[in-house]
């Protein structure tokens, strides 16, 4: 159980890195050099797993809080305004539905961790 707490607190970072990898192959394989880019996203979150910031760590969290529920209200407004739904269209709902909710919870977990004393 000591080494599940020691971890936990790199869930959140790891989840965002496993995104912008996953964002950068799809780009990669349709438009190839303009991907590169995308890796950008990646280095506050890979600083904060080898050399943890507090400042950073809740100015991360704020504002994947406020894209994330942006996020949520987009998906929330699309859900109400589709009228007929397709199988293939509900599936993608579904998991959009998913990532949205998972984005919004890894950033509040980034916000509890800025404000644990033990980070």
């Amino acid at each position: 159980m000591e080494i599940i707490n020691k971890y936990s607190k790199f869930v959140p970072y790891l989840y965002f890195l496993a995104v912008i990898a996953y964002w950068f192959t799809d780009v990669n394989q349709r438009s190839g050099l303009t991907a590169y880019p995308i890796l950008l996203f990646g280095i506050p979150f890979l600083f904060q797993i080898f050399k943890p910031n507090r400042k950073l760590n809740f100015t991360l969290g704020i504002t994947f809080v406020c894209l994330s529920s942006y996020m949520i209200v987009a998906y929330l407004s699309d859900v109400f305004n589709i009228v007929n739904l397709s199988e293939q269209t509900k599936q993608v709902m579904v998991y959009g539905g998913i990532f949205v909710i998972a984005n919004f919870v890894m950033a509040l977990w980034m916000i509890r961790n800025s404000l644990d004393k033990s980070f």
